[in-house]
C-alpha cells in the first residue's frame, strides 16, 4: 500500500459489493454512470504482467463475472472493459455498462460528451447485483476447488 494512492485506501463514497483476500468489487458511484463497477487488486501493483499467471486468471475471471452480472441486470447496449492506470497506477479494471443515450456514447466515458441534458443511466439495484455476484463467485470458486482436487 502507498500513502497517496486512492485505490490502496477504500474511499468513503465507494460501495463495496464483494471482496476476498486478493481484490474487491465496488460500485464507483460515478454521477453519469451509477452502474460503473471497478475490480481493484488489493496490493499496490501497477501492471497485469506483475501478477503471477494464476493471479491474472483470478482477476480476469472476476472481471468477466461482473460483466455478466451487469449484462443480466441491465441489458446494456454494450459493456466496456478498461484497465488504464495512467492517472492512478494501481491495478484495477472498469466494467462500464453503456447505453446508446448515455452522455458519451459511442465514445469512451472519458471523452468529450456527445449530448447534453439528462442522459444519466438508471440506478442499479445494489442488493440484486451484490447477491448475483456473491452467488456466481461462490459457485465458480467451489467449482475451481473441485477441479483442483481432481487434478
Amino acid at each position: 500500500m502507498t500513502v497517496d494512492c486512492p485505490l490502496c485506501h477504500p474511499a468513503p463514497t465507494e460501495t463495496l459489493l464483494w471482496q476476498n483476500d486478493q481484490l474487491r468489487i465496488i460500485l464507483a458511484n460515478e454521477p453519469d454512470y451509477p452502474a460503473l463497477c471497478r475490480v481493484i487488486w488489493h496490493t499496490h501493483i501497477r501492471e497485469m504482467g506483475d501478477l503471477a499467471p494464476a493471479q491474472q486468471h483470478d482477476l480476469m475471471h472476476v472481471v468477466f463475472i461482473v460483466e455478466q452480472a451487469l449484462r443480466q441486470l441491465l441489458q446494456p447496449d454494450k459493456i466496456n472493459l478498461a484497465s488504464l492506470g495512467n492517472l492512478v497506477p494501481h491495478l484495477h479494471w472498469h466494467i462500464i455498462p453503456r447505453f446508446r443515450n448515455d452522455r458519451h456514447f459511442p465514445l469512451s466515458i472519458w471523452s468529450a460528451p456527445q449530448r447534453d441534458g439528462d442522459c444519466r443511466q438508471k440506478d442499479i439495484d445494489v442488493e440484486s447485483l451484490r447477491h448475483l455476484l456473491t452467488t456466481r463467485l461462490a459457485a465458480s470458486i467451489t467449482a475451481a476447488a473441485v477441479t483442483d482436487r481432481a487434478s
